[in-house]
């Protein structure tokens, strides 16, 4: 079995606008468990598409605080910085796929694709 086939547990998919985000729950060799997260941006560059791309390593011992400090974080932005803003306005929007084989590729499978 391939290394990538054998450490991605999990994957889930989240589009927003011109960026993608990938959670994926991947296996270490002594079958422990960790989450990457990874936000993509595809743009434009010498005649073609680049995915520019950052990537977050969560272990497990770290779980419960990163999801108590992104959730406070996010409750204070939603209540003390933008009370009257509506983010469920956001909820069921739905982004057009432009080529969904290309979103593969921006959470670290293999192409042609260039990263920058």
């Amino acid at each position: 079995m391939e290394r990538e086939d054998r450490d991605k547990i999990y994957s889930k998919r989240v589009r927003a606008g011109k960026r993608t985000y990938f959670f994926d729950v991947r296996s270490t060799r002594s079958n422990d468990y960790y989450l990457t997260t990874t936000e993509s941006r595809r743009f434009q560059k010498d005649g073609g598409f680049v995915f520019e791309k950052s990537k977050m390593f969560v272990y497990k011992e770290d779980f419960n605080k990163f999801l108590e400090a992104l959730q406070e974080t996010i409750d204070h932005i939603k209540t003390e910085l933008m009370p009257e803003f509506d983010f469920d306005q956001y909820k069921n929007e739905q982004v057009p796929v432009q080529n969904e084989e290309t979103d593969d590729y921006a959470s670290g499978g293999s192409s042609d694709l260039k990263w920058e």
